[in-house]
């Protein structure tokens, strides 16, 4: 018997109070194989953080995917891990994996990291 979380590529922890990540997760939403994605908003009031899930405070600071295997991963390789699960990213999410590619996504997003604020207000304003 298949259970809930075989069924599931992965599970995506995002921060659905910031207008940047609920655009980008809106466009991954839309893509093929995204109903086997379990979307966790975890600015959510019923955001439990437990049973493999990142802590709140931790989630809200940075992307966050579980993998089918239970690993959890963050930054830009949570980003390969969700490619990796969407038919047509995947390619993507393969390259983004291995070295340099994946050294490469680490230190792009932790170059983002610190204009996440300054971006999300500026999307804010536009709205």
């Amino acid at each position: 018997m298949v259970t809930h979380e075989e069924e599931n590529a992965c599970h995506v922890f995002y921060d659905g109070s910031c207008p940047l990540c609920r655009k980008e997760i809106d466009f991954y939403r839309r893509r093929e194989g995204a109903e086997r994605v379990e979307w966790i908003d975890v600015s959510a009031e019923d955001y439990p953080g437990t049973g493999g899930a990142p802590a709140r405070d931790e989630a809200m600071k940075r992307f966050h995917v579980r993998r089918a295997d239970g690993g959890l991963v963050s930054g830009g390789a949570a980003f390969a891990e969700l490619w990796a699960a969407l038919p047509e990213l995947r390619i993507l999410g393969i390259i983004f994996r291995i070295p340099p590619f994946s050294w490469a996504i680490k230190i792009s997003y932790r170059a983002f990291l610190p204009m996440r604020p300054a971006l999300q207000r500026i999307a804010t304003q536009r709205r």
